[in-house]
């Protein structure tokens, strides 16, 4: 052969492949719609982990669909309030929100499960219930009612049990307490005479500040110290016993949902699913240092007393058995999470719980 046929066959070749090249990757493409949601989250962008998760997701279901089915993500407040996730969606204002779904027990105290549950799973025990012990199946029979699809995403692990302007010795320092607090925890406290105020992130410091709330919770050592609590509150209690877990859901109005290609399905639940990872690792990586920092800055760390633990447990244990008495979603759901967390505990008690327990009576070493 000689070098000039040798080249131009070369030349055609090469030419051929990438003529293949550029007519596959546009006919793959061009195969599925382009497809432009608006997401809402119940988060203000100052709180970069939370408020990142959904960041997070429009950044991965762009990737894996080859930028043809993009998120557009907004922060609380700026085309909804914080607390208006679900209305959003439902009413197809947006296609998703990113948000805690206890905040909308106000509807139904069942949409708790998808989030926390007081005295109930922690984080790994959450996961595990919604994605191998039913969980998913359960919550989405129940939200379809609100035209919405529910996918786990984010999770912030155990939280704090938040910010006292006072010390908390004895469950009568709990009577006439006007107390930022989300979820079912509101009403657990009720029982013992607090006065609970659901209050979006931005709006807790200046009403901690001006008096008119004692007392607030809202994550951890990492999203406190940037909300500025600890320069309005000298004392952080823990744990948060009503959020041994946090779930981060997506909520998806159901149409929107239901028209999109499998493609575009398998890619949200992912980014979903990976985000979830992602928060849980963000949150235990953050909180250590910021803990470090609210010490130094000369927060006063108190534990919850045992007297006023077993109180809320069985006040939490009361107003579980009055709404599955009296709410047919609530039993629906309580009954096989209750059991679910039951064997959750039996396992852990063996293995993690010992394991967990030697490793931290050890001392640190010294740095």
């Amino acid at each position: 052969m000689d070098r000039r046929s040798f080249l131009t066959r070369t030349a055609l070749g090469s030419a051929a492949a990438s003529a293949a090249a550029t007519i596959a990757a546009p006919a793959i493409a061009q195969s599925q719609p382009t497809v432009k949601w608006r997401l809402t989250s119940s988060f203000p962008k100052s709180l970069d982990a939370i408020y990142g998760g959904a960041e997070l997701i429009s950044r991965k279901v762009a990737g894996l669909t080859d930028g043809k089915f993009t998120i557009q993500v907004f922060a609380a407040g700026e085309i909804m309030g914080g607390l208006q996730a679900l209305d959003g969606v439902q009413n197809a204002t947006v296609e998703a929100g990113h948000t805690m779904t206890y905040y909308y027990i106000g509807k139904d105290p069942t949409s708790a499960f998808s989030a926390a549950i007081p005295f109930g799973l922690n984080s790994r025990h959450q996961v595990a219930w919604m994605s191998q012990g039913g969980g998913m199946e359960l919550m989405n029979e129940f939200w379809k009612q609100y035209n919405v699809f529910c996918i786990p995403a984010g999770n912030t692990a155990a939280q704090m049990g938040g910010w006292f302007r006072r010390e908390i010795k004895t469950v009568e320092d709990l009577k006439g307490l006007k107390f930022r607090v989300g979820g079912l925890a509101g009403q657990v406290l009720s029982k013992l005479g607090v006065i609970p105020q659901q209050i979006p992130a931005g709006d807790i410091y200046p009403a901690l500040e001006r008096g008119v709330i004692d007392a607030a919770e809202w994550l951890g050592p990492y999203d406190d110290e940037k909300l500025g609590l600890n320069k309005v509150a000298r004392y952080y209690y823990y744990p948060g016993w009503w959020e041994g877990t946090a779930q981060v859901s997506m909520l998806v109005n159901l149409d929107a949902w239901n028209a999109l290609p499998a493609q575009y399905k398998l890619a949200l639940e992912t980014a979903c699913e990976a985000t979830t990872s992602w928060m849980m690792a963000r949150y235990d990586a953050l909180s250590p240092p910021a803990l470090r920092r609210l010490a130094a800055s000369g927060t006063e760390f108190r534990a919850f007393p045992r007297e006023v633990m077993e109180a809320c447990y069985r006040a939490a244990l009361e107003l579980y058995d009055e709404l599955a008495a009296s709410n047919p979603n609530f039993k629906k759901v309580y009954e096989p999470w209750r059991k679910f967390m039951e064997d959750e505990h039996l396992w852990f008690r063996v293995a993690e719980h010992t394991f967990d327990t030697f490793m931290y009576s050890r001392p640190l070493r010294s740095r």
